[in-house]
């Protein structure tokens, strides 16, 4: 049986044949310690700080700014956990946001247990944080202000150069989850004036398990981990050196061929979400039209629940309700996205939301196919 047809690249990405390719050296020839000193550290030790180059290329910071991680998850914690800590003096307060991947949110919830606050701001009906609402929240306790760069759900790309000027201005220091963003748009840590950046290997086409975190060489943050020294003593651990390759491979790409896989991707998002629109009634755009990746349409159909939807569609689309809906079997009850219901959703659509997330390896006629596949589900629910 053929696999289905993939939609959920917002979820995890394939890995790319160019990131393999470096990663199989790592694999079956330099298996060495890059902490040792002998012939078989050299290798290891030289990729190491050739992916650190290539990552920093890409977010347009110095080499030594990037630390590598296990993924977002561990950036997120560890930026905004050690930045709350080391700025206590100042004051408890934090900024975030209704709409944070909960490796933000419940970090933030679990620094309340610790005497800090924070504010989690309201977006507007597309989902994007207002700039004004974020200065009206500052107080003179304001420590640290986290917010993502583009939304997962819905694609929805933040104010994150404004953020940056305005953080700057009144010396609160910035983390922005870019996990999302990296390979899909722009992403400059200079431009947006960001002194810490999340980036998460599964998204960019690398490996599960492997991440990195910018930070501002001016932010000298408690170590992740103590032990042998690795990562300029910031993180103990023999370091993972083939997905490390990986994810320096995957920037390298991503950095490359930017423009043209943006292209690729908001041609065939549009043209799926035309096809979607002209054959299917009562169907709902959820998030800008504009200002969001390329590569994401947050779906709404009126009248048909996305668990069901995605059911009827699972052995020949794969997609995701983006958080959107999650049936509770013992409760029988649907719980609505944290997302949906920051941008006032109505219930009504938002049971029947469905996140489509493209990425450059899908292909026009997958999105024409995928297209009749959703109507024809779409079509048999309604009539049921």
């Amino acid at each position: 049986m053929a696999h289905p047809i993939y939609l959920d690249y917002n979820g995890t990405t394939p890995h790319d044949p160019e990131v393999i390719n470096a990663m199989r050296q790592f694999l079956e020839v330099d298996f060495g310690n890059p902490s040792s000193s002998h012939w078989y550290g050299i290798a290891p030790r030289r990729a190491v700080e050739t992916a650190r180059a290539e990552i920093a290329s890409a977010l347009n910071c110095a080499p030594e700014e990037i630390l590598f991680t296990s993924g977002g998850t561990e950036s997120n914690n560890h930026a905004i956990k050690s930045v709350a800590r080391l700025m206590r003096h100042r004051g408890n307060h934090i900024i975030t946001s209704r709409i944070e991947h909960p490796a933000v949110l419940e970090v933030c919830r679990f620094l309340e247990t610790e005497g800090f606050r924070t504010t989690y701001l309201p977006v507007d009906d597309t989902g994007r944080v207002r700039v004004k609402d974020l200065e009206n929240a500052i107080t003179p306790d304001t420590i640290l202000i986290s917010i993502m760069h583009a939304n997962n759900e819905t694609g929805a790309v933040q104010p994150v150069a404004e953020i940056g000027a305005l953080a700057a201005a009144r010396n609160i220091v910035f983390h922005s989850d870019a996990a999302q963003s990296i390979g899909k748009i722009p992403v400059d840590v200079r431009e947006m004036k960001v002194p810490m950046l999340t980036v998460a290997g599964h998204k960019v086409y690398a490996p599960k398990g492997i991440g990195a975190l910018y930070i501002q060489k001016n932010l000298k943050l408690e170590p992740f981990c103590h032990g042998a020294g690795q990562e300029g003593g910031r993180r103990a651990g023999t370091e993972n050196v083939m997905h490390i390759v990986g994810l320096g491979k995957a920037c390298e790409v991503a950095r490359r061929d930017l423009d043209r896989n943006t292209v690729h991707m908001r041609d065939l998002r549009d043209r799926l979400h035309d096809k979607i629109m002209s054959a299917i009634d009562q169907v709902r755009l959820n998030g800008p039209v504009e200002r969001r990746l390329p590569n994401t349409l947050n779906l709404s159909f009126y009248g048909i629940e996305a668990n069901r939807l995605l059911e009827e569609i699972g052995l020949d689309v794969a997609a995701s309700a983006g958080a959107a809906c999650h049936s509770n079997a013992v409760a029988d009850t649907v719980e609505i996205s944290h997302v949906l219901q920051a941008m006032a959703v109505p219930e009504a659509w938002a049971r029947g939301t469905v996140r489509f997330s493209l990425g450059k390896m899908t292909t026009e006629p997958e999105i024409d196919r995928a297209v009749a596949v959703v109507a024809a589900a779409a079509k048999k629910l309604r009539s049921e």
